[in-house]
């Protein structure tokens, strides 16, 4: 029997989120059928994470639908693991930094009208949520890099809804002093929420949908699924050694 996997959301007030998470659900369950995989989330919406936890039996795998390391990542997940006592439980990185989610972010950019005439010089301004943690930045850094890889050297710029900014407002003044007027802005978001909507109507160009259920973001929660349990199971081969 294979571990349960516990897709981890963060919760929010927008009733879209939940439909959302729902829906990249289905899509991992259509991939790996026999696999039980069940949501959990932070806060805000039900199910609980420790609601989750308590229902499932065995062992289960907790998979962060969030995109980069930061409080949530490195202190609540481990603690409502660790809580679980029932459970053989292991918690999987982060689903960013990852080149799926670059390209995730490249197809919603081109769903919003990426690369249509009359857009002079291109920037694309990468919002992300934000978080107190440096790591969480460093992250969020990385994918801007990884994305203007992708998008052929175009000027991709980190911004943030919370946290020390700069905001998606600034970074696009900024772009704009440079010569690049019409940046468009990148949802560096799992699901559709307040912050991702306030993001996106800071966008003097196109605003891509927040990444949901697309098909690269379904892999990668079974990849970093896998990871986890590859992890464990060599740390179980070197316990016995």
């Amino acid at each position: 029997m294979h571990p349960t996997l516990v897709a981890v959301a963060h919760g929010s007030r927008d009733p879209r989120a939940l439909l959302t998470a729902g829906a990249l659900l289905e899509r991992v369950r259509e991939l790996r059928p026999r696999l039980d995989v069940r949501l959990g989330h932070i806060e805000l919406n039900q199910p609980l994470l420790p609601d989750t936890l308590r229902a499932a039996s065995g062992a289960a795998v907790l998979v962060p639908l969030l995109l980069g390391r930061g409080h949530h990542v490195k202190r609540d997940l481990p603690a409502a693991a660790a809580r679980a006592t029932h459970l053989r439980t292991s918690v999987a990185a982060p689903l960013g930094p990852h080149p799926l989610l670059v390209e995730a972010l490249y197809e919603r950019l081109l769903e919003a009208g990426w690369g249509s005439a009359g857009t002079g010089r291109p920037a694309v301004v990468l919002a992300a949520a934000g978080s107190r943690d440096p790591d969480s930045a460093t992250d969020t850094r990385r994918t801007a890099a990884l994305l203007s890889e992708r998008l052929g050297g175009v000027p991709v710029v980190a911004a943030y809804a919370s946290g020390s900014g700069p905001t998606v407002p600034e970074a696009v003044r900024a772009l704009a002093a440079r010569g690049r007027h019409r940046a468009a802005v990148a949802s560096y978001f799992a699901c559709p929420g307040r912050f991702a909507s306030q993001c996106a109507a800071a966008a003097p160009g196109p605003a891509a949908a927040p990444l949901g259920a697309h098909p690269a973001l379904a892999r990668l929660v079974l990849q970093r699924y896998d990871e986890a349990l590859a992890l464990r199971s060599a740390h179980r081969e070197l316990a016995t050694a």
